[in-house]
């Protein structure tokens, strides 16, 4: 498995707001009140070091001044950059796992290890419960909740997901 990025993609900023520096971002996390707990962010590829002077959330949108970016000129700048994170900065509760790290993993049947579903492809968040996107290596695709009931084991260290699917959610079954 490749060593995992120390930075996550958090955040794109999208837009200025007002003629002070302020710019908006597009948060990439579970709430936009998340991305306001951060005092350093990273921006861009090189992972530019920038300080949070002050960020609140305002609707699904995080206005943030960053320091040094003082007018609209600056923050216009800025517009489509990709706002990082540090794991070292973020601390998950037991049983979760950042998006990013789970694209890539195999998924495999509980019952038949020698099966697979296929990749994880992409994660879409539903509001009830994630919905997980296997994609098999005719590249079809196939959704699959992501419930206890379903996804038994998370096993990002031999990038595999193990799951009992429901009845009728592959073609091959009964």
């Amino acid at each position: 498995m490749e060593e995992k990025s120390l930075y996550l993609e958090i955040g794109k900023i999208v837009s200025t707001h007002g003629i002070h520096g302020e710019v908006r971002v597009q948060p990439w996390c579970n709430t936009p009140e998340f991305l306001t707990e951060f005092y350093f962010l990273y921006l861009d590829r090189q992972k530019k070091r920038i300080e949070i002077e002050r960020s609140r959330a305002q609707k699904n949108i995080v206005i943030m001044k960053i320091q040094g970016v003082d007018d609209i000129e600056q923050a216009l700048a800025l517009r489509n950059k990709i706002v990082y994170a540090s794991r070292e900065d973020m601390e998950l509760e037991e049983g979760s796992y950042f998006i990013q790290d789970l694209i890539g993993i195999k998924v495999i049947d509980a019952d038949n290890s020698e099966k697979s579903y296929g990749t994880l492809t992409d994660v879409l968040q539903t509001g009830a419960n994630d919905v997980y996107q296997i994609t098999d290596e005719n590249k079809k695709e196939v959704l699959i909740p992501a419930i206890a009931d379903v996804v038994i084991k998370t096993d990002l260290e031999n990038n595999q997901m193990v799951i009992r699917p429901l009845k009728g959610l592959f073609d091959d079954e009964d």
